[in-house]
């Protein structure tokens, strides 16, 4: 299984599963992360965390805890 968190800067990736429950994976749904869509990784921080993405024609910066249950292709 492949996940966001080990996704390399400058790939776009699609999302295939979100393997969170609950309310963490509400919030992940709530910011346009659904299965089917297209996420390009624009940056990584040095230290690994957060990982800015782009996504819907938006930014976004996700912690690699949240980055840990998105599966993707």
């Amino acid at each position: 299984m492949l996940t966001l968190k080990a996704a390399k800067c400058g790939n776009t990736v699609t999302v295939v599963k979100l393997h969170g429950v609950g309310a963490t994976k509400r919030r992940i749904m709530d910011m346009g992360i659904t299965k089917g869509t297209p996420i390009f990784i624009r940056k990584v921080a040095p230290l690994g965390d957060p990982i800015e993405v782009k996504i819907r024609g938006y930014e976004l910066s996700i912690r690699k805890e949240d980055a840990e249950i998105i599966e993707i292709q």
